[in-house]
């Protein structure tokens, strides 16, 4: 499978959601979409992360996006990651690596001198028709959920 390139409808694909219903992109259109793709609820860098995204969420809905956290974990970790943190978006649950595939975020990793593979950090920004806008792979944490919004502020 060959990931979406900027500038390309992104294949529909439904996953299941925090919040008791499934995600489906289709569902989105009509709204820019934010799509952070993070390795691991409840661990200090992707915590940061989502509660940068969280203190911009009102921002973000004022300029017309919707924000949804992507990783491997089960649900109920998604669920108790978005109650310990507040957490006001959906996180989507890819336990099979579907949108992983399609976004190309599955890399082999250095973990502690042994390679594995693994989720790399990055955000993808879709818009109202579906599009692929703008990525950002290998994502620094800081600052980047600022950068994001500014991002869509521009669509």
């Amino acid at each position: 499978m060959t990931a979406v390139a900027i500038g390309r409808a992104v294949p529909d694909f439904t996953l299941p959601a925090t919040g008791g219903a499934a995600f489906r992109l289709r569902a989105a259109r009509g709204k820019a979409l934010v799509l952070y793709f993070y390795p691991r609820d409840s661990t200090p860098g992707c915590t940061l992360e989502g509660q940068d995204f969280q203190r911009l969420l009102s921002a973000f809905r004022r300029a017309g996006a919707l924000v949804c956290g992507v990783s491997r974990d089960s649900l109920a970790a998604h669920e108790k990651f978005c109650a310990r943190y507040g957490f006001e978006f959906p996180l989507l649950v890819d336990a099979e690596s579907e949108a992983c595939k399609l976004f190309d975020v599955i890399h082999e990793k250095n973990m502690y001198g042994r390679k594995v593979l693994g989720l790399v950090r990055s955000t993808f920004l879709i818009d109202a028709a579906g599009k692929l806008r703008q990525e950002w792979r290998k994502v620094k944490v800081q600052g980047h959920a600022a950068e994001v919004l500014e991002a869509v502020k521009l669509l």
